[in-house]
């Protein structure tokens, strides 16, 4: 089935239509049947939600969920696949591949998991982080 797409059923508190970090549509390959399907994204708290239509509301149920915080890399997989704006998604049990339908929506979608993860990683808190930028010596 893939990551936690058994228990999706547990989500269903987040409201998906408010103030996503990500929505939009992409392919997403079947984890036991490697059929593509299109699927509706929306990233939000941490979690990668699929659902089959873009109607999403605090009472729709997702056919999937992905925890960010279990994923160890995003990145383009053109060349795995053969297939143009293709990238994956690993955890240490499996790998996912999704299509979007452009290059600039792949990178979209890379960079916005990828931010994602660094934000939810149980390895920075919020108190380890450090502005350089902002915090500079006063002379």
């Amino acid at each position: 089935m893939g990551f936690l797409t058994g228990r999706p059923d547990q989500d269903h508190q987040v409201d998906f239509s408010v103030n996503p970090e990500r929505t939009g549509w992409l392919m997403k390959q079947g984890a036991i049947i490697k059929t593509w399907r299109r699927r509706w994204f929306v990233l939000k708290s941490g979690k990668l939600f699929w659902f089959k239509d873009s109607y999403v509301s605090r009472s729709s149920k997702p056919r999937g969920v992905i925890p960010v915080t279990s994923c160890l890399t995003v990145k383009g997989a053109e060349d795995v696949l053969n297939r143009p704006y293709a990238f994956e998604l690993t955890t240490s049990q499996e790998t996912m591949y999704f299509l979007a339908a452009t290059d600039k929506e792949k990178e979209d979608w890379i960079n916005s998991i990828g931010r994602s993860i660094v934000q939810h990683s149980r390895s920075v808190t919020d108190s380890e982080v450090v502005d350089y930028d902002n915090n500079l010596p006063s002379r």
